[in-house]
């Protein structure tokens, strides 16, 4: 039952334009990840455009359903790190990050369309937010999911505290949380993290699939009924507030430069 209204993709260009968007069936709208050269890596840009995007999505009555990935073969390995470097060194640019991603979480939980990540090669720090953030989320069994947060030298921020002792338990959730420990598409599955995984070569298409289902069904109950759900994760809000201040304290220590280099020399250029 789509709309017959026809979603502008030359709208979320303008207004968004460090992320790209296609129209694959009617009334689904497709968001990609785009700084492939990087593994997607989120930039400034990207970082604000990631974060701004769902509530234009949420106000446009032609998208009955979102589909999300990364361009390419991953879908996005967290902050670049000149984001990393000016958050370091530039107060103002700690609080608009820390803004943006309070944005970014609270915006998705918010979002009223149904929201399905196709989750390929690395998904991590923001890129995994979006990622398990979304309402269904299909993974490729040599996915790679990691928080990595405190690997970097920071508390785990972002998203994690919020949904992961929801998603696969408190026990579990200290474990990779705490360890910054992958865990592969298949391991993502078993534990609840993510509610389908495939075969790595099927991920877009099941994902479009899933898409197309939510994009047929009625709108409004889909909508309540994720409105309604998402309710635990509101009550987790202060829990979620918390560990963000948390994060972004850290970048005001020592340990966050022995952890990005760390990083750095981890990451392909």
């Amino acid at each position: 039952m789509p709309s017959a209204a026809a979603v502008s993709v030359d709208a979320y260009h303008a207004a968004y334009p460090a992320l790209k968007f296609a129209v694959p069936l009617p009334g689904v709208l497709e968001v990609i990840i785009a700084n492939e050269p990087r593994l997607n890596a989120a930039d400034a840009a990207l970082h604000r455009d990631l974060a701004a995007v769902w509530r234009g999505i949420d106000a446009d009555a032609a998208i009955r359903a979102v589909l999300v990935r990364g361009a390419g073969a991953h879908f996005c390995a967290g902050g670049d790190f000149a984001l990393i470097e000016e958050v370091i060194a530039d107060d103002a640019a700690l609080l608009r990050v820390w803004k943006e991603a309070s944005d970014l979480v609270y915006n998705m939980v918010n979002c009223s369309k149904p929201i399905v990540a196709a989750i390929r090669g690395s998904a991590v720090g923001a890129g995994l937010a979006v990622a398990l953030l979304a309402d269904i989320a299909i993974a490729g069994r040599s996915a790679r999911l990691m928080d990595g947060h405190t690997r970097l030298g920071v508390a785990a921020g972002d998203h994690a505290v919020l949904i992961w002792p929801l998603l696969c338990g408190l026990a579990r959730a200290r474990y990779y949380l705490l360890l910054s420990e992958p865990v592969t598409g298949e391991v993502a599955e078993r534990i609840g993290l993510v509610a389908r995984c495939v075969d790595d070569e099927v991920v877009y298409e099941e994902a479009l699939q899933t898409a197309r289902r939510l994009a047929d069904g009625s709108a409004t109950a889909l909508q309540w009924t994720k409105r309604a759900l998402n309710n635990w994760l509101r009550l987790a809000g202060p829990n979620f507030d918390a560990s963000l201040a948390l994060e972004f304290l850290g970048f005001r220590l020592p340990d966050i430069r022995g952890g990005l280099e760390a990083v750095r020399k981890k990451r392909p250029k």
